[in-house]
């Protein structure tokens, strides 16, 4: 696992709280003295990371909006006008206007003054991301007018575009700021430990996700943008946050293990996202091909999900978890869709769009697995994930921010779009077998258990030889996805087996795949809601009620208008 300190979350908290309240910049003092203006530099940028990944929690993290409306989560309400309030973003509104934004204006102040060019350079390319981030959630939002205190108390909204622009200039500045630099490093780093030219490939390839997030209003610049040489191309170039095991004072776990693996319940995971690892890729009539993933996304409590009590179940149309209660409008998308449950092999979340009541399911709910949360691997001892933080991985877990992964498959989507099938065919592998790769290394968070011999009904090895990810596995799946791509008739075809495979590589960032489907409307066939008068797709996100009650200049949008750099071309429902 590419992780930079076990403990890192916890040392990011203990450098923060340790860290001197201080403006004394005298700068007589000792440059080799841990200073008070060093101090305070240290203090900014470990409140800076850590705020930087709570407002990747709340616009791509576990159960966000974005990602329920993408299926990667479950959307538990019937409809999208019920789905999301304008409350739901004023922790991102909060994170990024209260705390990131002003946290770095303080920090290029004590910082640019006395030389500290790595914190303020990747300081700028953590800010153009949150920036990018939210346009892409919520449209226009405040920037040129923001952040200036009773000089404007209501900002006014700056096109998307203009955003999108600002933030790509402070990459170039950070890119800028950074090469060459002799300047010190942080104290501590959670992303890249210090290390400028890792700093440097992600502001690169954070230009490029840009270029590709815009391909459609901007083809001729995506295809610019695969000109960019010094791209995240390798496993330990990617900019993910890392958490810790520890459960109390402070709790440094990831949010997927806080949520299943304490005494609650825990979410509902998408029925559709786990069918399409589970059993959707058919190889012939009633034989599936299971992603080698599978055992590390998800933890299945059961081994038969249809034998349950009647009680279990809130399935919609029906009172027990019967496939012929598939609601009509699903089978002109794809009628082995999955109703109410994936399938009897232990898989039970809940299908998109299900507002029903919560039943005594705790004990048979589908949990999140060992990546990228930290949980329990899925050796098929069907245990109860409910054990106060004691199992698994114990939440050392990572927030996948840009992986080189994701970078492979931006690039198919962009060759494809562009007729250049044989690149496309090309990067589509490479994201397969370096999402393999990331997803097998979280092994080493349960060495134990993978090493241990077992006897099961199929044969006799260790949890590694019979549920592991082996590279037969990985050779079986990456056959089976080229022969698809390969028998595609269209483009558009080929763009649905590619980013179909994006979207599972992309487990744990649900922003990405909002974006990726507002591009593309890929996968195709994406479950519906279970109702029909589901209302019109959410297209972006009302704005946070405390921007527009406290802003003169700000009125409060529809869910269904679109973010400048979505043309309305992809079919999304």
């Amino acid at each position: 696992m590419n992780s930079i300190n076990k403990l890192s979350v916890i040392a990011l908290v203990v450098l923060m709280l340790a860290a001197c309240d201080s403006t004394d910049l005298d700068l007589q003092d000792s440059p080799n003295a841990v200073t008070p203006e060093r101090a305070g530099v240290n203090d900014l940028y470990n409140n800076i990371q850590l705020t930087f990944s709570n407002i990747f929690f709340e616009v791509a993290g576990r159960g966000t909006t974005p990602g329920s409306a993408a299926r990667m989560y479950n959307m538990g309400s019937f409809n999208y006008s019920a789905a999301t309030q304008p409350t739901d973003f004023n922790a991102l509104w909060f994170n990024v206007y209260s705390n990131l934004l002003p946290d770095i204006d303080a920090l290029d102040a004590i910082a640019l003054e006395n030389g500290f060019d790595v914190h303020t350079g990747t300081a700028k390319i953590m800010k153009a991301w949150a920036l990018m981030s939210v346009v892409d959630v919520l449209g226009d939002v405040p920037y040129s007018e923001a952040g200036q205190g009773v000089e404007v108390i209501s900002p006014k909204a700056d096109d998307g575009a203009a955003v999108y622009q600002a933030a790509v200039d402070l990459l170039d500045a950070a890119i800028s700021q950074l090469t060459g630099t002799s300047a010190p490093a942080p104290a501590f780093d959670n992303f890249y430990g210090g290390d400028v030219a890792k700093w440097i490939t992600l502001a690169n390839t954070l230009k490029f996700r840009a270029a590709v997030t815009k391909r459609l209003v901007d083809p001729a610049g995506a295809s610019a943008a695969l000109g960019i040489t010094d791209l995240i191309d390798d496993p330990s170039e990617d900019f993910q946050f890392n958490f810790g095991s520890q459960r109390v004072n402070p709790n440094s776990r990831h949010s997927m293990y806080n949520n299943h693996y304490e005494t609650g319940d825990g979410d509902y995971l998408s029925n559709y996202y786990m069918w399409l690892l589970a059993s959707e890729k058919e190889i012939s009539e009633g034989i599936t091909l299971r992603d080698p993933r599978a055992s590390y996304y998800f933890y299945r409590k059961v081994e038969k999900t249809a034998e349950q009590d009647l009680t279990t179940y809130s399935c919609h149309f029906s009172i027990e978890p019967t496939q012929d209660a598939q609601p009509d409008h699903w089978k002109s998308v794809d009628p082995r869709l999955p109703y109410c449950i994936v399938s009897n092999d232990g898989y039970s979340g809940r299908d998109h769009g299900n507002g029903e009541g919560t039943p005594p399911d705790g004990a048979i709910r589908t949990s999140y697995g060992l990546y990228p949360g930290g949980g329990q691997f899925d050796d098929a001892t069907f245990s109860d994930t409910r054990q106060s933080g004691t199992s698994g991985g114990l939440g050392q877990g990572i927030e996948p921010i840009l992986l080189s992964s994701f970078v492979n498959f931006m690039k198919a989507e962009v060759a494809i779009a562009n007729g250049d099938a044989a690149t496309g065919r090309t990067e589509v592998e490479a994201g397969i077998r370096a999402s393999m790769a990331k997803v097998e290394g979280f092994e080493d968070l349960v060495s134990a258990l993978m090493a241990t011999s077992i006897e099961t009904r199929t044969g006799t090895g260790t949890v590694k030889e019979l549920f592991g990810i082996s590279p037969e596995d990985v050779e079986e799946y990456v056959s089976f996805v080229l022969a698809e791509y390969d028998a595609a008739g269209s483009d558009d075809e080929r763009l649905d087996v590619a980013m179909k495979e994006y979207y599972i590589a992309l487990w744990g960032n649900g922003l990405e795949a909002y974006n990726m489907y507002r591009r593309t409307g890929k996968p195709a066939n994406m479950q519906p809601a279970l109702e029909t008068s589901v209302g019109e797709f959410a297209t972006s996100f009302f704005l946070p009620d405390v921007h527009v009650n406290r802003n003169a200049n700000a009125t409060q949008k529809e869910i269904t208008e679109r973010v400048f750099w979505d043309d309305g071309s992809a079919d999304v429902n």
